[in-house]
C-alpha cells in the first residue's frame, strides 16, 4: 500500500490532464480563463470603471485622477502577479467573497498611490455580476480570439495544405461504406475545411455582452445617489468604449449569457465537424489509405513491435467528445437564472477553460496527425481497379440523355445497369464490352470505354483548388 499521499508533494501534482499531462498544449489558456485570471480580470474592470467614474465627473464635486494615478492604477492592474493572487486570497480568507476581495485590493492599491481619498469610489454603485460578467466576457474574448480561433485556423491550414497537395489524386468514394463514385482525396478534405470554416466565421463573429446595471438591472443605486446622471448611457460607453464589450441593454441582476450558450454551441459544432474529419482519417488510415511517418523512439505497442498507432486523432476523438459535453452543458445552463438571480451560473463559468482546453488540445493533436500522414498512391490505384463496377453510373447516365435524344435502344438504362453491377465485380473488358453492345453514338461509346475508375473523378480537383483559394484568400485578407 502506498505511504506517501500525493496530494502532499510539492510542488502540488495537477488533478487534472490539462494541468499535468497537456499542460504544455492548454498553458495559453490561464491567461484568460483560470482563477487567477478571472481576478486579473476583475481588477481591471474595477479599476476602469472607477476611472471612467472619476474623469467624467459622473459625481458632483468629487475630483478627477491626475494622470499619474491613471497610470498607477492601470499599472496596478497590469503588474498582477503572485504578490496579488496572495493578497487577494488573504482579504477572500476573511470576506469569504471573492469580489470584495478585490475591492479590498484596490483600495489598498489607492493608498500606495495617494489617492485613498477616493476610495468609496471603488466598486461604486456595483453588485458583484456587474463585475463578474464583464471580467468573463473579457477573458472568453481573450481566449476566443487570442488561443481558440488561431488554433482552429491552424487546422484549416493544415487541411488546406494537404488538400492543395491531394487535389488531383484519385480515391475510390465509399457510401455506406460501400465502393462508390470515384473522388479525389484533396476535394473530400476540402469538404472539412468548407464546413470547418462556416463555423470558424461564425465563432469569429461572435458579439461578447456585457452590463454594469445594478443589483436587478434597474439602476435603483445610481439614480439614488446621483439622479441627474444618463447611467445607462455611461454604462454604455464604459462597456463598449473601455472595455470593447457589446452593450446589454436590458438584463436582471445577471447578464442573461445567451450569447455565452451562441458561442459554445458554434465551438461544439466546429469541434463536431473536427471529430467527423478525426474518424475519417482513422478510417482513411485502417483502409492503407495513408501511411504514418514513424517518429524516431516512438513505441506503437508494447508488444508488437510493427504497429503505428493513429494515436493523434484518436486523441482528438476522446478530448473532442470531452469539449463538447461540457460546452453543451454549460449552455444549457447558463440561459437559464431563477428570478433575477441564482449562483448556478458561478460554478459552471469556472469549467469554461476546461471545455475551450480540451478543444484546443484536441485541434492541436489533429494538426500533428496530419503533419504525420504520407498518400499511398498504390493502395488509392489498387481500390480504383478493382472496383469498375463503379463506372456504371456514368453508363446509365449517358443511356439516360441518349435516350431523352432519341436514341433508339435506351429503354430502362438503370436497371440494365443494375442487373449488370450490382452486387458483381466486373472488369474493364466486361464494361468495355458491355458498352459496345448498347447501341450508344460512336462519339459518346468512346468517351465510356475511355473512362477509368481513376479519371472518374468530374470536377473534384478544380473543387478543391477553388475551396483551398477562397480559405487562403480569406485567412489572409
Amino acid at each position: 500500500m502506498p505511504t506517501v499521499s500525493l496530494a502532499e508533494i510539492s510542488p502540488a501534482i495537477a488533478l487534472g490532464p490539462l494541468d499535468g499531462r497537456y499542460r504544455k498544449d492548454t498553458a495559453d489558456l490561464v491567461d484568460h480563463l483560470s482563477e487567477a485570471a478571472l481576478n486579473r480580470n476583475r481588477i481591471i474592470v474595477e479599476i476602469e470603471w472607477f476611472i471612467h467614474l472619476a474623469q467624467n465627473s459622473v459625481i458632483e464635486g468629487v475630483r478627477t485622477l491626475t494622470p499619474d494615478e491613471v497610470d498607477g492604477l492601470r499599472a496596478f492592474a497590469a503588474d498582477f502577479d503572485a504578490d496579488t493572487i496572495a493578497t487577494l486570497a488573504a482579504h477572500e480568507a476573511v470576506t469569504v467573497h471573492d469580489v470584495k476581495a478585490v475591492e479590498y485590493t484596490i483600495k489598498e492599491a489607492l493608498v500606495t498611490i495617494g489617492a485613498e481619498d477616493l476610495g468609496e469610489l471603488v466598486h461604486f454603485c456595483c453588485t458583484s455580476e456587474d463585475i463578474n460578467n464583464l471580467s468573463w466576457a473579457l477573458g472568453i474574448k481573450g481566449a476566443t480570439e487570442q488561443v481558440w480561433l488561431p488554433r482552429a485556423k491552424a487546422l484549416i491550414d493544415a487541411l488546406a495544405e494537404s488538400a492543395a497537395e491531394l487535389a488531383e489524386v484519385p480515391m475510390l468514394a465509399h457510401t455506406h461504406g460501400q465502393p462508390a463514385t470515384p473522388t479525389t482525396m484533396g476535394k473530400e478534405l476540402a469538404v472539412f475545411i468548407h464546413r470547418l470554416r462556416r463555423q470558424y466565421e461564425r465563432i469569429a463573429a461572435t458579439e461578447f455582452l456585457g452590463k454594469i446595471n445594478g443589483a436587478t438591472g434597474t439602476y435603483s443605486a445610481h439614480l439614488a445617489a446621483v439622479p441627474g446622471a444618463d447611467w445607462p448611457q455611461i454604462a454604455r460607453t464604459f462597456v463598449e468604449d473601455r472595455l470593447g464589450l457589446t452593450f446589454n441593454s436590458l438584463t436582471t441582476q445577471i447578464e442573461s449569457h445567451d450569447w455565452n450558450s451562441e458561442l459554445f454551441a458554434d465551438i461544439a459544432r466546429f469541434n463536431r465537424i473536427a471529430h467527423n474529419l478525426a474518424t475519417d482519417m482513422w478510417t482513411y488510415i485502417s483502409m492503407n489509405y495513408f501511411k504514418q511517418i514513424p517518429v524516431a523512439g516512438a513505441t506503437g505497442s508494447s508488444t508488437m513491435p510493427h504497429k503505428v498507432n493513429p494515436i493523434r486523432f484518436e486523441n482528438a476523438e476522446a478530448n473532442l467528445e470531452l469539449s463538447c459535453a461540457l460546452l453543451d452543458s454549460l449552455g444549457s445552463t447558463l440561459i437559464t437564472s431563477r428570478m433575477q438571480r441564482d449562483l448556478t451560473d458561478s460554478t459552471s463559468q469556472r469549467n469554461i477553460g476546461v471545455a475551450y482546453g480540451h478543444s484546443v488540445l484536441a485541434l492541436n493533436n489533429l494538426v500533428k496527425g496530419l503533419g504525420a500522414l504520407a498518400i499511398n498512391e498504390e493502395a488509392l490505384a489498387a481500390d480504383l481497379d478493382g472496383n469498375w463496377e463503379v463506372l456504371g453510373e456514368a453508363v446509365q447516365s449517358v443511356m439516360r440523355a441518349a435516350g431523352l435524344q432519341g436514341v433508339p435502344g435506351m429503354d430502362n438504362p438503370y436497371e440494365t445497369l443494375k442487373e449488370l453491377t450490382r452486387g458483381k465485380r466486373i472488369n474493364q473488358a466486361d464494361l468495355q464490352t458491355f458498352v459496345d453492345g448498347l447501341g450508344l453514338p460512336e462519339e459518346r461509346a468512346e468517351l465510356l470505354k475511355a473512362l477509368t475508375p481513376a479519371t472518374y473523378t468530374g470536377v473534384a480537383a478544380q473543387l478543391a483548388e477553388s475551396e483551398v483559394s477562397d480559405w487562403k484568400a480569406f485567412s489572409e485578407g
